[in-house]
């Protein structure tokens, strides 16, 4: 396996998916969330990038570098810290009100 940009970022998903269901305490859910945000951001980052290409403003090379990816990588990255501090917010408060992080022992109250 050739460890690109490309396949790191699917492995990086690919982890995250299994943290966000196979665990029950919802710090490692929202750390299983940043996790998969992160491959995502490299997967799409990576799908931009061209050998020796250059950005599109300066002439004279027929090879150019794809900005849209970064740039919606950038809009991605602010929503991604929106709502990692809404989850851990919320976090808090579930903690606050019922003294636990576990989803078995919420569901059971």
């Amino acid at each position: 396996m050739i460890l690109n940009g490309i396949n790191i970022g699917i492995l990086l998903i690919i982890i995250g998916l299994y943290g966000m269901v196979a665990k029950k305490h919802i710090f490692k859910i929202i750390f299983g969330l940043i996790i998969i945000s992160t491959g995502l951001v490299l997967f799409f980052v990576s799908l931009g990038y061209v050998d020796s290409g250059v950005a599109p403003i300066i002439s004279g090379n027929n090879i150019y570098v794809d900005p849209l990816p970064h740039t919606l990588m950038l809009t991605t990255i602010v929503v991604e810290v929106c709502t990692t501090s809404l989850a851990l917010v919320l976090a808090l408060k579930i903690y606050e009100k019922y003294k636990t992080l576990d989803i078995e022992m919420l569901e059971d109250l």
